[in-house]
């Protein structure tokens, strides 16, 4: 089956145009949904579309803006669709910029960018190739989702990726939240001792590793009810080492092996302790975004 792309169009940059197709980069099949269910019954929920007292037709539905309270500008959705705006299919390339300039508080939503399958694949491997080489990100606007976003675009793999970010009006201010660590200096030594622990710690990323818990606890416990059984819960029990302050914590961690073995000093187990599995009982339901960060580091 032929991928959808969510969105078709061109990344123009200055006399190059590069139709390409876009697609979500996030899998969100991966994501358990619930639905709500009327107990007594069984029944699904459907949450009906009402105007007063009287239900009405999803087909009879239009935008309203609110301008004064109970007064609405009605606007048609044919309208909003209509709307021609320069990035609803060109993507014109604005400037491009370093490659960890961008903070990430302002990154939103990813998507792949492939060639359009048309005999563009060279001209897509160059604008690739050459922003790698340089170490630079492209940044532009894209009108999608019904509103034009900002968005960088930058090497990923053998294809290039898309990423939405926000505009700096869309972040809170951030005085309230770091007032009172403004001012504070950290002991020097304090300090040294957690870089010593960062850089032990320190290895490549590798995303695999890492797993969602709570899903696979979830599906778990989906499972479970399926096949009239109670769940499994897997807790694995690690040595831990009681510490009194910041350095004393520093320094029993620096003390074990990648957080794993138990601090020298203390007696060793003859193995390591097995992952002990323990059965509890499902319970049954109850009845009843100083100033803003700066788009571009310092320096």
């Amino acid at each position: 089956m032929a991928l959808r792309p969510y969105w078709s169009g061109t990344i123009r940059l200055s006399l190059v145009s590069l139709p390409v197709n876009m697609y979500l980069a996030v899998n969100r099949q991966r994501t358990i949904a619930f639905h709500e269910i009327y107990k007594p019954t069984g029944e699904r929920v459907h949450h009906a579309l009402m105007a007063g007292d009287k239900q009405v037709d999803r087909d009879d539905l239009v935008k309203g803006y609110e301008v004064e309270k109970g007064e609405y500008v009605l606007i048609e959705p044919e309208e909003i669709k209509e709307l021609k705006i320069p990035s609803s299919k060109v993507l014109d390339i604005a400037e491009f910029v370093g490659i960890d300039e961008i903070d990430d508080v302002y990154i939103e939503t990813p998507y792949f960018i492939a060639p359009d399958g048309k005999g563009n694949d060279l001209t897509f491997a160059v604008i690739r190739d050459a922003l790698r080489a340089a170490k630079k990100v492209a940044v532009g606007q894209l009108a999608i989702g019904g509103r034009e976003r900002l968005c960088r675009i930058r090497p990923f793999g053998s294809g290039m990726v898309l990423e939405t970010l926000r505009y700096e009006e869309e972040l809170r201010e951030e005085d309230p939240y770091f007032d009172e660590i403004r001012d504070r200096k950290p002991d020097s030594e304090e300090v040294e001792l957690a870089q010593e622990l960062i850089k032990r710690k320190t290895r490549r990323f590798d995303a695999g590793q890492f797993h969602d818990h709570y899903r696979e606890a979830l599906q778990e416990l989906i499972n479970a009810r399926i096949e009239h059984r109670e769940p499994r819960e897997v807790m694995e029990d690690k040595p831990t080492a009681k510490v009194i302050n910041l350095m004393d914590a520093l320094r029993q961690s620096l003390r074990e092996k990648d957080g794993d073995e138990p601090a020298v000093g203390k007696e060793k187990p003859a193995r390591k302790a097995p992952v002990r599995s323990r059965t509890r009982k499902a319970t049954p339901p109850k009845s009843d975004k100083p100033k803003k960060t700066p788009t571009r580091k310092a320096g």
